[in-house]
């Protein structure tokens, strides 16, 4: 399951196959176009310079509450006033909606369209998976080389990796060969 915020802070790529290779996509015009138009929100790209620092400390901060959040299974290490001063950066207006379901609910919808909005979305979408999920689901991917923070929405609950096809296989392999290694040497 994708969720904003783990989308957000996985614009701070590595690659999956040992090559120490890394991006900060959150800085390419292209990514945040892209981004924007994936998550329906808007806001003016490329992003400034004091914008794209306050995007970056709201990732590092996000992937530290993640880091905790996974190492202790708790929510404790959360800052929760950091968190809502961010949000109060962006008055909403509360719109009831229904959906194509017939399903009801209320909107927010930002009075801005910024970069502030954004990162307010972003924080609120943390927020409510912390507070209305099992934070027990919320991982990080087993390749020590990924990095990638992810919603384990398996019914199981043992997902390991972000995707099975590319880091799952990635690491069957490196265990398989470790094996077959040691398996010589002796």
């Amino acid at each position: 399951m994708d969720t904003l915020w783990t989308d957000f802070i996985n614009s701070d790529w590595h690659d999956f196959r040992e090559s120490g290779k890394h991006e900060d996509r959150l800085i390419l015009s292209s990514w945040q176009k892209q981004f924007l138009h994936d998550w329906q929100l808007k806001s003016s790209v490329p992003a400034t310079d004091i914008e794209l620092k306050a995007l970056q400390t709201l990732r590092k901060l996000l992937h530290n509450y993640t880091l905790a959040i996974v190492k202790e299974s708790s929510a404790d290490m959360i800052d929760w006033n950091e968190l809502n001063r961010i949000m109060a950066q962006s008055p909403v207006i509360r719109q009831w909606n229904k959906d194509d379901e017939e399903n009801r609910h209320v909107t927010y919808i930002p009075l801005v369209q910024d970069w502030n909005s954004l990162m307010a979305e972003v924080v609120s979408d943390f927020v409510h998976t912390v507070l209305d999920q099992d934070i027990q689901r919320i991982r990080i991917c087993d390749n020590p080389d990924c990095r990638w923070v992810f919603y384990d929405d398996t019914r199981s609950r043992t997902k390991r990796y972000c995707e099975d096809k590319t880091c799952g296989n990635l690491m069957k392999v490196r265990r398989f060969r470790a094996k077959k290694g040691s398996s010589r040497s002796q």
